[in-house]
């Protein structure tokens, strides 16, 4: 479970900015928190899979919210394409 990849400023954390990033098609990977609510993130996860974008899982919210430099736990972050 490479986490480490979301150290970088390209990423985008949250539902609302991951859904957005998902629609524009600038998500390459998307990551998951094994605990969060599959209820609200179900389409998320049915967007990434039909664009053919890989997911990666994590542990909890907690761990992946660490990942991406945050505070709190986050549901969903994904890995935003490189900008020149």
């Amino acid at each position: 479970m490479p986490l480490s990849e979301l150290a970088v400023p390209n990423r985008v954390v949250g539902e609302r900015q991951v859904k957005k990033a998902l629609i524009n098609g600038n998500i390459i990977k998307l990551f998951i928190a094994e605990d969060a609510n599959r209820s609200r993130i179900e389409y998320l996860i049915e967007l990434a899979v039909e664009s053919e974008i890989e997911i990666e899982h994590a542990v909890s919210m907690q761990v992946l919210g660490r990942a991406c430099a945050i505070s709190r736990g986050a549901s969903v972050a994904g890995l935003a394409k490189k900008i020149n």
